[in-house]
């Protein structure tokens, strides 16, 4: 389970895209799992053969869970293919002709959580029939097990016969402590709701945040459609901003801030920009943020002591310039994926990456890499109508830049006062890594570059 996030802790198994048997290569989106911000692609971190799916849809656990095996090639090639299959190969007759033998069925994947519950209800998993995806055993197939060796109980009056074997997909909502998403959770948690009364609808019967909208509603007179949207928004707006807070509350904490500001003119930038947008197709035009972020990642790399991380009470640096981008949800939060090797892409691409990723982050598609990759994170409000952003470093970087609105100001100019196009730059950073001094020549460099758009 990787950090997708600072503030991440734990993340539930949405669905599996991948199942024992199929290649895999590094990167490739192999499970969605289910965050207190979103729902995020999970993008393998090896290139093999999937040997095995250890955690089972609609299960939660904690970050660095082992989510699934990746036989790497030389590792297939080099092991049996089972013990069986090794036994054999050392009885082999000397010089007898060898043929391969024919791949056993893989064992039923178990997660350590289904293990620890199968041991604590006295249950064998080898006679346990599993009804997850590639035949994994998932909870509701250890309760329903654990069920059948109660005693019977009282038959019903209206019953006439034996009981009909109940389906293991569709265990009783108190079979057992139920499978719960972190939002649900928290949820249920700010409701009241009973989870041990709510009924899944998820994946494996996992119980989900519309699950406990529902059971809270049973409790009242339903409110209207409308009410009951505008009160999901809310509330996943609330569990956001919750997460949100409480990483910002540690950074306020643990980062010691330091703040710097600086005016940089527009007024060649804007000019360059207008030139050029002739020169494009209108979906392929410039906005003069593209300009900023583009200042921000060559600033960064000119001055590495501000792209890294801080860990182990050291400064890491980067070698490459990922920038995160502050985006606002529509009905709020906020995500901050990166825009990978933004200081050598191309005003073009990076306009294109940056559209890309607000599109995606606003529709829940977003990578886990782009949540965990950013070296330094660029927050700009200038579309607001804000002048000046200061913000708070997005653990463990060391730096956040902030851009505000581009407005016309007067300017000395040469001993004469006219007007013209500025942008107040701002910059938080760390002072375990950096000081003011370094902060100020950031931002210089920033504006010494706008003063040269045609070199971004």
């Amino acid at each position: 389970m990787p950090v997708l996030g600072a503030d991440m802790d734990e993340g539930t198994v949405l669905e599996w895209l991948v199942k024992p048997g199929d290649e895999v290569h590094k990167g490739d989106v192999i499970a969605v799992i289910d965050t207190a911000k979103s729902a995020i692609d999970v993008e393998a971190f090896a290139t093999g053969t999937i040997d095995r799916l250890v955690v089972g849809v609609g299960e939660t656990v904690p970050v660095g869970t082992v989510l699934a095996i990746i036989a790497e090639p030389e590792e297939e090639q080099a092991k049996p293919t089972t013990a069986a299959a090794a036994k054999e190969r050392a009885h082999r007759e000397p010089g007898k002709a060898e043929r391969p033998a024919p791949p056993a069925p893989a064992p039923h994947p178990v997660s350590p959580v289904i293990r620890h519950r199968a041991h604590e209800l006295g249950i064998d998993l080898a006679a346990v029939h599993g009804t997850g995806p590639a035949g994994a055993i998932i909870r509701a197939d250890v309760e329903h097990a654990a069920a059948e060796r109660r005693p019977a109980a009282a038959p019903s009056p209206t019953a006439a016969g034996p009981q009909a074997p109940r389906s293991p997909r569709k265990p009783g909502p108190r079979a057992g402590r139920p499978r719960v998403t972190p939002l649900a959770r928290r949820l249920a948690a700010e409701l009241g709701v009973d989870l041990a009364g709510v009924t899944g609808t998820g994946p494996a019967a996992a119980v989900r945040e519309a699950d406990v909208r529902r059971a809270h509603a049973t409790e009242k007179p339903a409110p209207p459609a409308a009410t009951q949207a505008a009160q999901s928004a809310a509330e996943r707006t609330q569990s956001m901003r919750q997460a949100i807070a409480r990483l910002m509350a540690r950074s306020k904490r643990e980062i010691p801030h330091y703040y710097v500001s600086n005016t940089a003119d527009m007024s060649l930038a804007i000019s360059w920009l207008h030139d050029r947008n002739l020169e494009l197709a209108v979906s392929q035009r410039l906005v003069p943020a593209a300009l900023l972020l583009k200042a921000a990642a060559l600033a960064a790399r000119q001055v590495p002591q501000l792209n890294g991380y801080w860990v182990d009470d050291a400064f890491r640096p980067s070698a490459a310039v990922h920038l995160g981008l502050a985006i606002s949800l529509r009905g709020g939060g906020l995500l901050t994926p990166a825009i990978h090797d933004a200081a050598d892409l191309d005003l073009t691409e990076l306009m294109a990456r940056m559209r890309d990723l607000v599109t995606r982050a606003r529709s829940g598609r977003l990578r886990g890499s782009e949540l965990t990759d950013a070296t330094i994170t660029v927050t700009n409000l200038g579309d607001q109508g804000v002048e000046s952003v200061y913000g708070v470093i997005y653990p463990p970087q060391v730096a956040l830049v902030g851009f505000g609105r581009i407005i016309e100001r007067p300017v000395a100019v040469g001993g004469l006062i006219g007007t013209r196009p500025v942008v107040t730059t701002t910059l938080a950073a760390d002072h375990r890594a950096t000081d003011g001094y370094t902060g100020s020549r950031y931002l210089t460099v920033i504006s010494d570059l706008l003063q040269r758009p045609e070199e971004l």
